[in-house]
């Protein structure tokens, strides 16, 4: 699946042209979709593929097409503090996307067939969680995955506010996803070549909405009748240490808009990558006219000073002021550690 945009040369184009084809509509699935560069989820020696829309497959490590994605994150129409079950979680890529959205007092849930998929997906989380520039914008919250066949899920299990199955649903499955949401809720899946939208609107009742046509890999069906069953994550309380972290967090979120409002400056995210190109596309713009004689009126000089005084305006590090403002907060340095979830940039 795949195909329908454009290839870009970026996150940020790929995200330009999802916007461009209406497969993003929304202000906060175009936010995530910036905010989580779809490159780092793929190995680094197929990286270049990352940006075209297309679905990667690699052994057992998989991810869909941008534009389905797209249509997936739309169609959940997921909101802080809700509930979500991805089956099928592959990556987490998507987990992470949607955690951006659901905040510390959600849940986010995921279960993978494949072992080595979910260690996969746990290092990507890692470094996301400690590495990513954009971590410190959201409030997150953590994808965790479990290993197991999520056709295997015990009657009378947990229900979700939103479920999203990443393989086609055989049709004598159909109500057992169904039956995975709670009243309200909101299950997506790929049935009968069609990815539909599936809105629980009662105990015994659901109204369908087809979305587009697909083609998926089917899920993959137990072998055995006595194969284990799968156990959720729990969904345990905060501790009042966290609770008090992502309190503190949120206030100096909080205080940090708030002076950039005053200051008027704007909250969104430099893009670099973006300016890296266009750099790219201006010198090369210079080439071609040098190729007939450079122009009288452009000196080599200064078109070296202009390269070099861009090239330190894009690489100049991105001021992270939530870590400033938590620095100089009078508190031991340990724990001001832990307000940072222990991340050093």
């Amino acid at each position: 699946m795949g195909g329908a945009v454009s290839a870009g040369e970026d996150n940020e184009e790929l995200v330009d042209n999802l916007k461009e084809a209406d497969y993003i509509k929304t202000r906060k699935v175009e936010e995530v979709f910036r905010a989580i560069d779809r490159g780092d989820y793929y190995l680094e020696e197929h990286r270049d593929n990352a940006y075209k829309d297309l679905a990667w497959k690699h052994g057992n490590i998989h991810l869909s097409a941008p534009c389905i994605y797209s249509e997936v994150m739309e169609s959940l129409k997921l909101k802080p503090n809700l509930s979500f079950l991805n089956l099928g979680c592959g990556t987490g890529y998507l987990s992470t996307m949607v955690g951006l959205i659901l905040g510390p007092f959600g849940i986010n849930h995921g279960i993978e067939i494949h072992q080595d998929v979910v260690e996969y997906a746990k290092q990507k989380l890692s470094w996301f969680m400690k590495n990513a520039e954009v971590f410190d914008d959201y409030e997150f919250c953590e994808p965790r995955f479990v290993i197991g066949n999520c056709l295997l899920l015990p009657s009378g299990c947990k229900t979700y506010d939103r479920v999203y199955c990443g393989a086609a649903c055989p049709p004598e499955h159909e109500n057992y996803m169904k039956n995975l949401l709670k009243i309200g809720g909101i299950l997506v899946m790929p049935f009968e070549d069609q990815l539909q939208q599936i809105t629980r609107t009662g105990q015994n009742s659901w109204e369908t909405k087809n979305i587009l046509p697909v083609s998926f890999a089917p899920l993959v069906l137990p072998q055995k009748s006595d194969a284990p069953q799968v156990e959720l994550p729990d969904c345990s309380c905060r501790t009042l240490q966290d609770l008090c972290r992502i309190s503190i967090r949120r206030i100096l979120r909080t205080n940090v808009k708030a002076e950039k409002l005053k200051e008027g400056v704007s909250s969104n995210r430099p893009k670099r990558k973006r300016k890296r190109r266009n750099r790219y596309h201006r010198r090369n713009h210079v080439r071609d006219h040098e190729s007939d004689g450079p122009p009288n009126h452009v000196r080599k000089d200064d078109s070296e000073e202009s390269d070099k005084e861009m090239e330190e305006e894009v690489e100049k590090p991105r001021r992270n002021p939530l870590r400033e403002k938590t620095e100089l907060l009078p508190l031991p340095p340990a724990l001001k550690q832990y307000l940072m979830y222990y991340r050093t940039k």
